[in-house]
């Protein structure tokens, strides 16, 4: 089993980064299982440059360590997605991310299972949190938990027991769900709604220009038409 965790913060032992830290050793503890970490702010991955080249060739135009990110991603049964709040948004390191990964509209995500985390020292850790779910749960993934939490700077969370008991659950959550295939149904109805109503009529409608996007559905889902 293979859990890709991705730190969106530019600090590596910063309150995001320490909680996933913690989480890379609790689900490392789970039988079969590697856990690998991906801090954003160490790639060389530029910004997005809305040319569609992706949704029509299948492959983005800029070569850089997106390409590489987008196959570990690819060969991963789960993801861990972790930001600091910025502006009650996700911070600019994995804005970039969404952008670059074009995950939704090729459904990415599809069949994986993911973790959300999140924190911040005042309010919209929350608004942050439904940004990286919307991701996942748009891209064809299922949420398992998510772990919001009202952090200061630079805090220590090593006696913070009810943080501890959160990254407890939670790694053991995204482990159960993988090995038992565990089914969310509500969350697979929305996300069917959201492909068959929006993503799937509208790639269809551009014809040439979004093939890219529809040779990858053919190789990563059963939803492709």
């Amino acid at each position: 089993m293979k859990i890709l965790i991705i730190n969106g913060s530019p600090r590596k032992n910063g309150a995001t980064a320490g909680i996933l830290w913690k989480m890379q050793e609790e689900v490392s503890r789970q039988k079969d299982t590697k856990a690998e970490m991906v801090h954003l702010a160490d790639l060389n991955m530029g910004y997005c440059k809305g040319c569609g080249h992706c949704f029509q060739n299948g492959s983005c135009i800029i070569k850089d360590d997106g390409e590489k990110l987008e196959k570990k991603i690819q060969e991963a049964d789960g993801v861990i997605l972790g930001s600091p709040t910025y502006a009650s948004n996700v911070s600019g390191q994995m804005k970039v991310f969404v952008d670059r990964m074009h995950l939704v509209m090729e459904q990415g995500l599809w069949g994986k299972y993911g973790i959300v985390v999140t924190t911040g020292e005042n309010y919209g850790n929350r608004d942050a949190a439904n940004v990286l779910k919307r991701l996942i749960q748009y891209s064809g993934g299922i949420v398992c938990q998510s772990i919001v939490r009202n952090i200061p700077f630079s805090h220590s969370m090593e006696n913070d027991r009810k943080l501890q008991k959160q990254i407890d659950v939670a790694s053991k959550r995204l482990y159960e769900s993988i090995s038992r295939r565990k089914q969310y149904p509500i969350q697979r109805l929305f996300h069917i709604i959201v492909f068959y109503v929006g993503i799937r009529p509208f790639v269809l409608k551009k014809g040439k220009a979004y093939m890219g996007v529809r040779k990858k559905w053919e190789n990563t889902t059963n939803l492709c038409p």
